[in-house]
């Protein structure tokens, strides 16, 4: 059981702060946040294979109010609201696309000749399944050609088996890119110091607590960790230097310091 208490004095008083250290009448994140927006899930509950829930897009109904209380830092609702409102399927420029709100990181989709490339197939597999049918339902059925890990974190590969099916890996249909070294980081990670990134995790993001003014709130990067199965497919193809260019499907990409990948003109 979890004990949940009104907010200290000591809470109260640095929350209040920090509203005037901030403008909090300027709303350009609110508008930042809707741009692009395609659509949305019907059905706000994500499940895997089994029917248990993953992710639940109406989680969060008390962050509907504007003000926050004093339990909550100021800055961190207004995130969370701003995470909360706008979720699903958006266009960030000519074909590149977003899965945002639907597990802690963000998935991106870019359009090549005949298909897609996946940029971190967010943290687990359900999420990730449920983004690209989103994907699917309104850019039309295309197949994955490549899927990009960025890094090691779990939540940047963890759903990649909700996205692209291993055999297809090894048929050599599609590639999957990630920078020198990444299994090794990742299993040391992940793996190795598994459980005290774990203990990490729920510390830093609180997902084992209550969703509510005194409880869970948000996690600042996304709302929390989706609760489905992670996985992994190993790597096709490492980056192992600076500006290295790799063209697929005729989409060229130059991959920069920590993998931040570039589009050339095509």
């Amino acid at each position: 059981m979890v004990v949940q208490n009104d907010a200290t004095s000591y809470t109260a008083a640095a929350n209040r702060a920090l509203l005037s250290e901030l403008n909090w009448d300027d709303s350009r994140d609110f508008e930042a946040a809707a741009r692009g927006f395609i659509a949305s899930l019907e059905d706000p509950i994500i499940a895997d294979d089994q029917g248990r829930p993953a992710w639940d897009l109406n989680a969060y109904p008390f962050l509907a109010e504007e003000t926050a209380p004093p339990t909550v830092n100021p800055s961190l609702w207004r995130q969370s609201r701003l995470l909360t409102l706008y979720h699903g399927l958006f266009k960030v420029t000519d074909g590149v696309y977003q899965i945002r709100g639907f597990d802690l990181s963000v998935m991106s989709i870019i359009e090549s000749d005949n298909g897609y490339v996946v940029v971190d197939p967010l943290l687990t597999a359900p999420t990730a399944k449920a983004g690209m049918e989103l994907v699917y339902r309104h850019l039309g059925k295309k197949p994955i050609v490549a899927v990009i890990y960025t890094h090691s974190h779990i939540d940047h590969w963890g759903g990649v088996k909700g996205v692209i099916a291993e055999a297809d890996v090894q048929a050599g249909k599609v590639k999957v890119i990630a920078p020198e070294h990444f299994l090794e980081y990742a299993i040391s990670e992940n793996i190795i110091v598994g459980n005290v990134m774990s203990r990490r995790a729920t510390y830093m993001y609180g997902n084992l607590l209550p969703r509510g003014p005194k409880g869970q709130v948000g996690a600042g990067l996304g709302q929390t960790t989706s609760s489905g199965p992670v996985t992994l497919i190993d790597p096709t193809d490492y980056i192992t230097a600076t500006s290295q260019i790799l063209t697929i499907d005729g989409l060229t990409i130059e991959f920069r310091p920590h993998l931040i990948p570039k589009l050339l003109p095509r």
